[in-house]
């Protein structure tokens, strides 16, 4: 395709997400021919300079720099990808805005539900595009099962069933990394994972009109990194520790705007899951389950198949959206990196068409809206009314 735009990209950290993001972009042209687009990866931005020394040798940047402003504001950057920690969301955002630059950020736009709804305003003013990280919904699958449940195959739907569970926090001896720390993480699994699952119910059910639940901190301190860390990383019981300064594990009851109810818990101390992104739909005329742990597997129940009753397990395969730029045929799998570059596909593709993406920050304020009711109702130990932040001042 002739006369593609050309996408001047910038990336604000080059830890594990924006060296995905990286990889999409490199991966882009050979996966998707049929794109109105072409990326350039112009300028990455991150403190360690071996990390500026990859993204030139490596990843093909034309250049890295220490200061992210810097980045931002090369005249080159059409969009700016804000990969790095949660606390520093907000600011990267404001000036991406600030220069008019399109912006797509990791979830959840801050640490906070406050900044992630100052995050949405910036954008709103400076009426810049913007798209926002929660990738999972992209699998092939999950578009799949929202396809089945729009189209009323399931019909009325009466109970949504979300969970993430992970055990990367499970080790007491893991460093107390900056996810642990409210400075600069803000809240922990809601904020980190549970955010995934409600993403993931609203994009598949609708919204959530109210909310209870508890959270708790279950282990309360960790060995101080030394230096760079990752959350993978391991110190030994002689290190000096520090608190956890955010929730470990949170769980919620909901209520649907749809009259639907719903059941929500996460965890990042869980023993045995290792990444179940997990989600079960059921309806009055049939359900489904997906786990991100078996990403190439739907399985489907329907009423009425007769004396064969049961879940029916629909593997992945290239009839379903995205998957054939991956593989050809049917099982053969795709995964995690894989949906980040579908996502980035559609980001970039929007950019050059001015076609509609989400999610995008207005769907990041729907998610922290419901976050902050969850929040309010550990303080009040009861049921609390789901507000859109975006209109309301009452977010802390």
């Amino acid at each position: 395709m002739t006369n593609r735009r050309r996408i001047g990209i910038a990336v604000l950290g080059l830890g594990w997400m924006g060296q995905a993001h990286s990889r999409s972009a490199l991966r882009i042209p050979s996966l998707f021919p049929n794109r109105c687009f072409e990326p350039r990866l112009v300028v990455c931005a991150d403190t360690a300079p071996a990390l500026r020394e990859r993204a030139v040798n490596d990843f093909g940047f034309e250049r890295a720099v220490e200061d992210w402003n810097e980045a931002i504001n090369d005249p080159d950057v059409d969009a700016v990808w804000v990969t790095a920690p949660n606390m520093l969301h907000l600011p990267m955002i404001e000036a991406a805005c600030a220069a008019g630059k399109a912006v797509f950020s990791e979830k959840p736009i801050g640490g906070k539900p406050e900044q992630a709804v100052q995050a949405f305003r910036a954008a709103e003013a400076a009426g810049v595009r913007t798209g926002v990280g929660y990738n999972y919904v992209w699998s092939p699958l999950v578009l799949h099962a929202r396809d089945l449940i729009a189209s009323g195959e399931l019909g009325e739907i009466t109970h949504y069933r979300g969970r993430f569970l992970t055990m990367y926090g499970s080790d007491e001896l893991g460093l107390l990394t900056w996810r642990f720390k409210l400075a600069e993480a803000g809240y922990g699994v809601t904020s980190d994972i549970l955010s995934h699952s409600v993403s993931m119910a609203q994009f598949l059910v609708g919204g959530i009109e109210e909310v209870v639940g508890m959270q708790n901190t279950t282990i309360t301190r960790r060995p101080l990194p030394s230096g760079t860390a990752s959350h993978y990383g391991r110190g030994s019981a002689e290190d000096p520790t520090g608190e956890v300064e955010n929730e470990d594990f949170a769980s919620m009851l909901c209520r649907f705007s749809n009259g639907a109810t719903g059941t929500f818990e996460s965890s990042r101390t869980i023993v045995g899951p290792e990444s179940e992104n997990a989600f079960e739909v059921y309806g009055t005329k049939g359900s489904l389950k997906w786990n991100h742990e078996r990403i190439n597997e739907l399985e489907v129940y329907k009423l009425g198949a007769g004396d064969d009753t049961g879940y029916t397990t629909v593997r992945g395969g290239d009839r379903f959206p995205f998957h054939g730029a991956f593989v050809p045929g049917q099982a053969n799998s795709i995964g995690f990196e894989d949906l980040v570059a579908i996502e980035d596909f559609n980001f970039m593709e929007s950019l050059a068409t001015g076609a509609p993406f989400s999610p995008n920050f207005r769907e990041a304020v729907d998610v922290v809206s419901v976050q902050q009711a969850l929040i309010d109702s550990w303080k009040s130990r009861s049921w609390q009314t789901v507000m859109d932040l975006a209109e309301n001042e009452g977010a802390s």
